[in-house]
C-alpha cells in the first residue's frame, strides 16, 4: 500500500468515525459516569470493529452482502440489543437518585462498559458492510487479501478508537465542569 492510499483511508475512517452512531452514543453514555468507563466502551467498540475486519478477511461477512435474511437477522439483533440497553438505563434511572452532584464510583463500572461496546459494534451490520464495500477498494492488486483487510481494519479501528477517546474525554470533562459548585449554583 502506498502512503497516499493509507492517508486516504485514514481520512475516510476519520470521517466515518466522526459521524455519530450507536458506538458514539454508547461511549457518551458511559463517559457521563467517568472517563474510564467511556474508554472501556470505546475499547469494546474497537474490538467489535476488529471482529468485523476479521470476518471480512476470512469471507464470513460476505454472507451479509449476499443474504438479505442474514443481514436482516444481524440488523434486528443489533436493534434489539440497543433497545435492551435503553430499557436497562431507564430501569436503573428509576432506582437511582436524581442528584447530578453524585457521581457513580463503582469499581466495576469500566469493566461493565467493555461488553456493551463490543456488542454495539459487533451487532451493527453497517460496520460489516463498510468493510465489505470500502476496504477492498484500498487493497493493492497483488497483495494478500487477508493481510490487507486486517491491516486496514486495524487502521480503521485505531482511528475510530482515537476519536472515541476524544469524545469520552470531552464528555467526562464537561460533566466534571457541570458538577462544580460555581456552575450548579
Amino acid at each position: 500500500m502506498t502512503a497516499s492510499m493509507i492517508m486516504a483511508f485514514v481520512g475516510l475512517s476519520l470521517l466515518l468515525a466522526m459521524t455519530p452512531g450507536p458506538d458514539t452514543f454508547l461511549v457518551l453514555r458511559f463517559s457521563l459516569h467517568n472517563a474510564k468507563s467511556g474508554i472501556a466502551a470505546a475499547a469494546g467498540s474497537a474490538l467489535g470493529s476488529l471482529l468485523w475486519a476479521f470476518a471480512v478477511a476470512v469471507g464470513l461477512a460476505s454472507l451479509l452482502e449476499q443474504s438479505a435474511t442474514a443481514y436482516r437477522i444481524v440488523k434486528i439483533a443489533g436493534g434489539l440489543y440497543l433497545i435492551y440497553l435503553g430499557l436497562r438505563v431507564l430501569l436503573r434511572r428509576q432506582e437511582a437518585t436524581s442528584n447530578l452532584a453524585e457521581r457513580p464510583t463503582g469499581e466495576r463500572a469500566p469493566a461493565a462498559a467493555f461488553g456493551p461496546g463490543v456488542m454495539s459494534c459487533a451487532l451493527n451490520p453497517k460496520v460489516g458492510l463498510f468493510f465489505l464495500a470500502i476496504v477492498p477498494q484500498f487493497v493493492p492488486q497483488h497483495a494478500s487479501l487477508f493481510a490487507a483487510v486486517l491491516t486496514l481494519g486495524m487502521i480503521d479501528t485505531a482511528v475510530a478508537f482515537a476519536w472515541l477517546l476524544v469524545i469520552s474525554s470531552l464528555a467526562a470533562r464537561a460533566v466534571t465542569w457541570l458538577r462544580r459548585p460555581r456552575v450548579t449554583t
